[in-house]
């Protein structure tokens, strides 16, 4: 199934769609925001993706930071959230400055408001962080609006992904890619279990991929290797600002490092057809062997194999074809070290 993402195409066959992950590392701050945005584009991002909430949506006022988002500062959870939210001008001027940059605008709503001012805002796809998998409330409603949606499955359990996935689709929505994640910030190695999309895209048949919370590029590449369609990692422009997600994200020259790296993994992956490259045929004449004469070989004198020997270039009789060769007569005088062609017996 191809699902359109702006004017990229995802599916089995495409390229990977890149997302950098801005979540909340423009502090509030608009300009840092623009920043980011052009950062991305510099770095070979398809997308820049931002987050859509309503702190009185999303967290009770009790509710506790996680240890990543202890930043020193002494505001509780809510007041994080509150500082961070993005009003719906300040959507519609960042949405703009990204059609300017010509990358593709994303955010993951976390309320119901908050994904309906993005359908007015004319996004082309839903994320859905990990958080929300069993939120199936707010996936209904995403599912009704009949756009993509990049469901993101970090701390689930494989139970919960497929009663998300059928949740969607009862809405009459199959336009779902998968993202295997470790919810966990910054991710150990020991902790992303990468075998886990393979296991997504052969349980749900869906275009799948991986978003990333490991320090440095080497398991993106990897997820690429092993298929992912969509890889999505966090971005930032210093991993020394202020703010829960800086230390985690990839800092723009890191983050074109792996933009560039996925390219050419994907030019590596190439075919699954098995047949020698162009290039290769070029190579197998040079490289590969022939059959030749090992002595000089009078006309009409019966060809044995003690006459015979295997030589580079590979342009003449493949050595497989010796048995062919043994028993037969030579029809001309044929000097030594030279390759046999058909034309030479009889």
């Amino acid at each position: 199934m191809k699902i359109k993402i702006g004017k990229k195409i995802v599916n089995k066959e495409s390229s990977c769609f890149i997302i950098a992950e801005a979540g909340v590392n423009h502090n509030g701050d608009l300009k840092l925001a623009k920043k980011m945005i052009d950062g991305a584009k510099k770095s070979g991002a398809d997308s820049i993706k931002f987050q859509s909430f309503r702190a009185e949506n999303l967290a009770a006022k009790y509710a506790k930071k996680s240890k990543y988002q202890e930043t020193g500062l002494k505001e509780s959870h809510y007041q994080l959230l509150k500082r961070l939210e993005l009003s719906e001008k300040d959507h519609k001027e960042l949405i703009f400055y990204c059609r300017k940059r010509k990358i593709v605008f994303l955010s993951t709503p976390y309320d119901e408001e908050s994904a309906d001012l993005l359908e007015k805002l004319g996004v082309p796809a839903f994320k859905v962080g990990s958080g929300e998998l069993t939120h199936l409330p707010l996936l209904k409603h995403l599912a009704k609006k009949k756009l993509p949606m990049i469901v993101s499955t970090g701390g689930s359990y494989l139970n919960e992904v497929k009663e998300a996935v059928e949740t969607i689709k009862k809405e009459g929505n199959n336009k779902i890619i998968l993202l295997h994640c470790a919810s966990l910030y910054p991710t150990p190695f020991e902790d992303v279990n990468l075998r886990t999309m393979l296991t997504l895209k052969k349980e749900f048949n869906l275009a799948v991929g991986y978003s990333d919370h490991t320090l440095g590029i080497i398991v993106p590449i990897a997820a690429v290797a092993m298929g992912a369609k969509v890889l999505e990692k966090h971005f930032t422009l210093d991993k020394n600002l202020p703010g829960p997600d800086h230390k985690a994200s990839s800092e723009p020259k890191e983050f074109k490092e792996m933009t560039e790296a996925v390219g050419k993994t994907e030019k590596a992956l190439g075919s699954s057809f098995k047949k020698p490259t162009k290039n290769e045929k070029e190579e197998r004449k040079l490289g590969w062997r022939s059959i030749a004469t090992k002595t000089d070989i009078s006309k009409g004198t019966i060809i044995k194999k003690d006459m015979i020997s295997f030589k580079r270039p590979g342009i003449g009789i493949k050595p497989k074809e010796i048995e062919k060769i043994i028993g037969r007569k030579a029809k001309r005088d044929i000097k030594k070290d030279v390759l046999l062609s058909w034309k030479d017996i009889k």
